[in-house]
């Protein structure tokens, strides 16, 4: 018997065995080892297996209703390979393909339409496997494989056996191919392939082609979980309403994890009390453990409390509870780091619940400015009398780094001064004569106190900046490494702005560069004429500055609503004006800003640094 197949030049003829000595050809069609009964051409090498053959060239398939698929010999694609939609593994042989990009190996498309027509006749002398009975067997390639239609984990739940080639949970097979649902009433809902990659209408995550429900004229699909969760539940610690699936047009914090839900997304809502679930949430752990955090377990405690322990968080929330310590978390607080470094600050900080202090002055958070609820927890350096509110210090990555509380602190400043040999190469005697005008190589302000010079050349240093440390923190830089004093440069300040070539402290690692007026920057600075210190101000509103006008993140006092900006906040206390009365100065300062200028403009073109009438410090 013989056949003549659309994909082959010659007539097949049936064999109803292979012999041992062509045991080990592939067919054509599907790549895998001929077995049994088979068509071939044995002049060319052509096999294709019975199943193969047997095959249609145009395939209407209940998993895809759009379109029929045509089966391809080859790549129908000019360039690249074919990734099967099914199993997600490269065509290399015959596929069934349509120009919406869906693609199945042949083996694929017809195995996924005897499940789709429920001819599941391969499924019969297959066992079932229970993951939560047969452990022995469990296999590397087993933990990290996916169910071919759900895409969720294969261990989840009871699967087919793998000898089939397939991975598929025993549910998936037995899914009905047509719901209604409430969310779309106008259509049933197909099970398909997302062979138009729409999102999921309830959760919102974008989708490969793994099966959906979905109705394709509408565009609307669903996750196979999602289609078949409740749209009504009852909750113990929301006793009083039922919490309705719904799409929600306001912006609220889940009850349970806090996390602020996005606009329209669909959550558990009641519309009465404003209480949000978002759907993983109804499904959280009753008892947790991180003993990294926390010596204890948390249990979820099916009530609403008004504060987080850990945090001290105001709002009504369904906390988890450590009985042994008497404390009420959120879920996410449950996960604190115990000790922290935050980029404000110098030294470690420990996260406490109570501080071994006896002020009855009300704390100050020194990152927002409000005040601290001290009954709760709250991050506080012991050593500076630093407190933070922990949702303040975490609430940016960028922010902080965790630390392990068994490990030796670094030092956080250099305690040596700066070796002036590296500065300069002579040595510098120290005076006290400040009759002429003098500047300050370090700082570039003019000198009227104690200073060190050259005598062999115009080389002055202010005292305190022949005395600068050699490493420094910051405590506005992000990188948290210690900063080097260096010099012998012109350079643009990364907090200021301004263009000069003073001493700056320079970070190895992200190679920022800050002027000493910045570096030297208390994060509570003292303005002379105003008896509060000031604290910097982060928040999302800005404040108007008293000195230049400009409305923006200011350091502020806020008994005096009093504000000064950045730029303000570093003007010197004294300075030289170009057309003072006493000429000698007056000259003397005219001839360095005209250098300066000229020497800065030379740096500016040559770097090719657009003009942006930068100013000389």
């Amino acid at each position: 018997m013989s056949l003549q197949h659309f994909s082959h030049q010659h007539p097949l003829v049936f064999i109803a065995s292979h012999g041992h000595e062509i045991e080990k050809v592939n067919c054509s069609a599907c790549g895998e080892l001929v077995s049994g009964s088979s068509f071939g051409c044995v002049e060319c090498g052509f096999y294709l297996h019975k199943q193969c053959v047997e095959a249609p060239a145009e395939m209407n398939h209940p998993f895809h209703r759009n379109h029929n698929l045509n089966l391809f010999t080859r790549n129908p694609y000019l360039a690249g390979t074919i990734i099967c939609d099914f199993s997600r593994k490269t065509c290399e042989n015959f596929v069934y393909h349509y120009s919406c990009n869906l693609d199945f190996h042949i083996k694929c498309a017809l195995f996924s339409h005897s499940i789709a027509e429920k001819k599941n006749v391969e499924f019969q002398d297959i066992s079932r496997i229970d993951p939560s009975i047969n452990t022995g067997n469990v296999t590397e390639e087993l933990k990290k494989a996916e169910c071919f239609a759900c895409r969720k984990p294969l261990l989840d739940s009871i699967y087919f056996s793998p000898n089939c080639g397939f991975y598929l949970h025993a549910k998936c097979v037995d899914l009905p191919a047509e719901i209604n649902h409430l969310f779309h009433q106008e259509h049933p809902l197909f099970l398909q392939f997302n062979s138009q990659r729409l999102s999921c209408k309830i959760c919102q995550k974008p989708q490969g082609p793994e099966f959906v429900y979905c109705c394709s004229p509408c565009k609307f699909a669903l996750h196979i979980q999602c289609a078949t969760i409740p749209t009504k539940i009852n909750q113990p610690f929301h006793r009083k309403h039922p919490l309705i699936l719904q799409s929600v047009d306001e912006c609220l914090p889940c009850q349970i994890c806090q996390e602020t839900t996005n606009l329209n997304d669909f959550v558990y809502f009641c519309s009465i009390c404003k209480f949000v679930l978002h759907i993983r949430c109804v499904s959280s752990p009753l008892i947790i453990e991180d003993k990294l955090h926390h010596e204890h377990s948390f249990t979820l405690f099916p009530r609403q409390v008004l504060y987080c322990d850990a945090c001290g968080t105001l709002g009504n929330y369904v906390p988890y509870i450590c009985s042994t310590c008497g404390i009420f978390v959120h879920k996410n607080c449950i996960s604190v780091p115990r000790v922290i470094k935050f980029y404000r600050h110098q030294h470690r900080i420990p996260h406490t619940y109570f501080l071994d202090q006896n002020e009855s002055e009300p704390w100050e958070c020194r990152f927002c400015l409000e005040e601290v609820n001290t009954e709760h927890g709250s991050y506080f350096c012991s050593k500076c009398n630093y407190i933070v509110h922990v949702k303040c210090a975490t609430k940016n990555s960028r922010w902080y780094y965790e630390v392990d509380s068994t490990e030796t602190e670094e030092a956080t400043d250099s305690d040596e001064p700066v070796d002036l040999r590296e500065i300069h190469p002579h040595n510098l005697i120290l005076s006290g004569d400040i009759r002429d005008f003098k500047q300050c190589h370090g700082c570039l302000l003019p000198i009227d106190t104690s200073y060190c010079y050259c005598s062999q050349c115009d080389f002055f240093l202010h005292k305190a900046c022949a005395a600068l440390r050699a490493k420094k923190h910051i405590w506005f830089h992000y990188c948290q490494k210690l900063l080097k004093l260096t010099s012998g440069c012109i350079f643009q300040c990364c907090m200021c702005k301004y263009f000069t070539s003073g001493f700056a402290y320079t970070c190895d690692k992200c190679k920022e560069r800050f002027c000493l007026r910045c570096s030297l920057l208390s994060d509570m600075p003292k303005c002379e004429g105003h008896e509060h210190r000031l604290r910097r101000f982060t928040g999302e509103s800005k404040e108007l500055c008293r000195g230049c006008g400009t409305s923006v993140h200011a350091f502020i006092c806020k008994p005096c609503n009093f504000n000064l900006d950045w730029n303000c906040i570093t003007l010197p206390l004294k300075t030289q004006h170009s057309f003072d009365v006493h000429l000698l100065n007056s000259l003397i300062t005219l001839m360095i800003t005209i250098i300066q200028e000229v020497i800065i403009v030379i740096f500016v073109k040559r770097k090719g640094i657009p003009n942006i009438g930068f100013i000389i410090v």
